[in-house]
């Protein structure tokens, strides 16, 4: 029996947040817990490849589940961006399920059971949250996602996990309810509707005041994007596993965030509106300086997800950047850079969790050296680098140019200024770890005295010091995404095809 394109995109919502049950149920089968998990995920991948075929041949996808009050509805709808998203998130949930099951078996994690439970509700909450056919839709499923990956940071179960847990719930909830929920009410009432239009809901002659005020709240209530000063939560999350670490910052949680705000720039305000609005520029100011401040912050961590997490900060900024530029080159670097962002960074978690895993190291300054004993982490971690500082050959290079396209088309000179900036600190944060890991006693000239007494025998254990690359499963997960980091640059055409046609129906 073939299944429509509209039980296909139920089921793609529902699959995962009923998986959960069967986890739960094969709780003391870890296999069979886990078994369950990888066919789900891919059955997920199934469902959205094939509403991706159906949407590319012009197919219309909407699903309606209730109405809470008149016009105010929990509903659904394919469109190119919310596809995007989808199938970035779908793909890496198998990818990262693989690479958690050797991650939690080597660490021997306790509660393994809810960690994969609230996994698969997260993903879920993902795809709802993509194919939100309007704001009521998709806030209902983006405080489902902050609920569920809760658990997910709080998994330690220590004093220092908790305090990351309430550091993480508090921002991600406050901001929500003061600042994005008041946005969603306000623009119910000045705008009628809250369903998601091209070109936006908002009247031509609407007072331009109001609007510029509903944007800058949904812009600091949007917490996922992680613009300062509502940040804090990222780098406290850390002290999660890292498979946890990689739903964060590539499947799940921060790309719900910025492409919350794209969603919203694009199909609530309208680039239109979005261009005139005086607050438009003050965000750009404000979401730059986060891009260099993070930037500048990553570079002085020693501690390796951290550093990774400002870098996550950083590079949020600038998908924030481009939507909020207003033009079709700006919102095409911002929907792509949501994916290809997503292969790089998930990439570098990936390989600091194998590092730990392997060699029990966390720290920066203890992983000289380390590329003759793991050169296939360490070699994924510099291709990985490389895109997201967006360079080629990796797929980073197409949504920073098309960033840096839109900066010149508006004439924004400052914010060009700003991306390069960022990127030359990227490479000062990023390259070194790979390079010092392959070449330890290639060292600076400040640092020469330090490590000169050391540099003989160093170099000569180097020499000695057998292969050890981290457990198959977590290798599998890290070739997989580092191929994708390549892919993305070699053919780009069917992320490149979505995102033009985020605005294809604009004029």
């Amino acid at each position: 029996m073939k299944l429509s394109l509209e039980l296909m995109l139920q089921l793609s919502i529902i699959v995962p947040l009923l998986t959960p049950l069967i986890i739960v149920a094969a709780g003391n089968k870890p296999n069979l817990r886990e078994a369950v998990t990888i066919t789900s995920s891919l059955i997920l991948v199934y469902l959205v490849v094939n509403l991706y075929q159906g949407l590319s041949l012009g197919a219309t996808i909407g699903v309606f589940w209730w109405e809470l009050l008149p016009g105010l509805t929990v509903s659904f709808d394919v469109e190119p961006l919310g596809m995007l998203f989808a199938l970035t998130a779908s793909f890496l949930w198998p990818v990262t399920a693989c690479y958690a099951i050797g991650y939690m078996r080597s660490h021997q994690e306790h509660n393994q059971t809810r960690f994969y439970s609230c996994f698969a509700i997260a993903i879920g909450a993902v795809i709802g949250l993509a194919f939100s056919a309007n704001l009521f839709t998709l806030f209902i499923f983006y405080e489902v996602l902050t609920l569920s990956t809760y658990p997910l940071v709080t998994h330690a179960g220590t004093a220092k996990a908790k305090r990351a847990g309430r550091t993480y719930l508090g921002i991600l909830l406050s901001t929500s309810i003061v600042f994005f929920l008041l946005a969603i009410v306000s623009t119910w009432f000045v705008a009628g509707t809250l369903d998601f239009k091209l070109g936006g809901i908002f009247d031509a002659d609407v007072d331009k005041t109001i609007a510029g005020t509903l944007l800058v709240l949904f812009i600091f209530g949007i917490g996922k994007a992680a613009i300062m000063p509502f940040h804090r939560w990222l780098p406290a999350a850390m002290i999660a596993p890292t498979p946890v670490s990689a739903l964060l910052h590539a499947v799940a949680v921060v790309k719900a965030g910025v492409f919350s705000i794209v969603k919203i720039c694009v199909l609530i305000f309208g680039l239109d509106l979005l261009s005139v609005l005086s607050t438009t520029q003050f965000l750009l100011y404000l979401v730059a300086a986060s891009v260099l401040l993070a930037s500048l912050v990553a570079m002085k961590q020693d501690n390796l997800k951290a550093r990774l997490a400002y870098s996550t900060v950083s590079q949020l900024g600038y998908v924030t950047i481009g939507a909020l530029l207003a033009t079709s080159s700006g919102i095409i670097g911002s929907s792509m850079h949501i994916a290809m962002h997503a292969f790089g960074k998930i990439t570098l978690f990936f390989c600091a969790g194998a590092i730990l895993v392997t060699l029990n190291k966390s720290k920066i300054s203890e992983m000289r050296g380390i590329g003759r004993q793991m050169p296939l982490t360490m070699v994924a971690f510099f291709i990985a680098s490389l895109s997201i500082i967006g360079v080629p050959p990796t797929g980073g290079t197409w949504s920073k140019w098309f960033l840096m396209m839109a900066t010149v088309e508006t004439e924004q000179w400052l914010l060009m200024v700003v991306l390069m900036l960022s990127s030359l600190v990227n490479i000062a944060y990023l390259l070194p770890i790979p390079f010092h890991a392959f070449f330890p006693v290639l060292i600076t000239n400040r640092e020469s005295n330090k490590y000169s007494k050391k540099a003989t025998s160093s170099s000569s254990m180097l020499t000695t010091i057998p292969i050890k690359e981290a457990p198959l499963t977590l290798l599998i997960a890290i070739v997989i995404t580092t191929l994708g980091c390549l892919t993305l640059f070699i053919y780009p055409q069917p992320l490149f095809e979505l995102a033009s046609n985020v605005l294809s129906s604009r004029e």
